[in-house]
């Protein structure tokens, strides 16, 4: 069944304790949502590199409670997506909004399900930033990619000088706003949280930081979605995961799993993935 956003209050509530929403610290009990480590290689990689990744995830003993999808360059899709183990799902870094046309460059969902890709990344802060994609347009990449059959990783996330103006719940929440207006069904949806500041920077938000803005995204979804999606919806969090703080991020009950740039490239991503275990 369809679960349909709360539109009209979606246009006040999101404004309501901007300034700080906080966990209840004493709650850190894990949830039951199944963990989902997504490994984005950007614009990395070429046949030899690749099939060393593929086969270090072949046979790692990763954790079966934890699903694993890996986001490859659009080129290299179908080559990784036969060298990777059907358990671990291959996603498209990118994709328009319609399904065919004169968009010279662009991919459509239906065309990385045609090549056996059952994701889609979608919002990352790099596509926002270098190729001034807005909320609206991505929202309407998401709709249109979940009714083509994907799965969507959507992802938001504040710049540092947002964040130290105290804007980060306002920015993640006028960004959520714009996926509510398109997705009518969170089923297939994981939001990934990925503060740009801590993007292939070397910084990373502490975990509570992490939790904090998390907790406030799930009562967001409580507040203008439902509570059924608040409490089914996975929440990642990206920006400068590596297995020295992997473990730590995963203790926190409203992360549900991790969006991994360059460590995904690396032998470690395996103890990323295994976190939990």
């Amino acid at each position: 069944t369809a679960v349909f956003p709360k539109l009209l209050r979606c246009q006040w509530k999101t404004c309501e304790g901007q300034k700080k929403f906080f966990s209840n610290k004493n709650n850190c009990k894990m949830s039951t949502r199944k963990f989902c480590v997504g490994g984005n290689w950007k614009m990395n990689g070429d046949q030899k590199t690749i099939a060393d990744i593929c086969k270090t995830l072949s046979s790692a003993q990763l954790d079966p409670n934890t699903e694993v999808v890996i986001g490859c360059p659009a080129i290299y899709l179908m080559y990784a997506r036969n060298l990777l183990p059907c358990s671990i799902g291959v996603a498209g870094q990118n994709a328009y909004k319609t399904a065919k046309g004169a968009f010279t460059g662009e991919i459509s969902p239906a065309m990385l399900k045609d090549i056996g890709a059952d994701w889609v990344i979608l919002g990352h802060s790099e596509r926002r930033a270098i190729f001034n994609e807005s909320d609206d347009l991505i929202a309407e990449k998401a709709e249109h990619a979940l009714a083509e059959g994907l799965k969507v990783i959507a992802c938001i996330g504040e710049t540092l000088q947002e964040r130290e103006a105290g804007k980060t719940n306002e920015v993640v929440a006028r960004q959520m706003c714009a996926y509510a207006k398109t997705i009518k069904d969170w089923t297939n949806v994981v939001v990934a949280y990925e503060p740009v500041w801590a993007i292939g920077t070397g910084k990373t938000a502490t975990p509570d930081q992490a939790q904090e803005v998390h907790a406030f995204l799930r009562k967001w979804l409580t507040d203008n979605i439902s509570k059924q999606v608040s409490d089914s919806l996975r929440i990642q969090y990206g920006g400068s995961v590596t297995a020295a703080n992997a473990q730590e991020l995963a203790k926190k009950p409203d992360i549900d799993g991790f969006l991994v740039g360059g460590a995904s490239l690396k032998p470690e991503f395996v103890d990323i993935v295994n976190a939990r275990k």
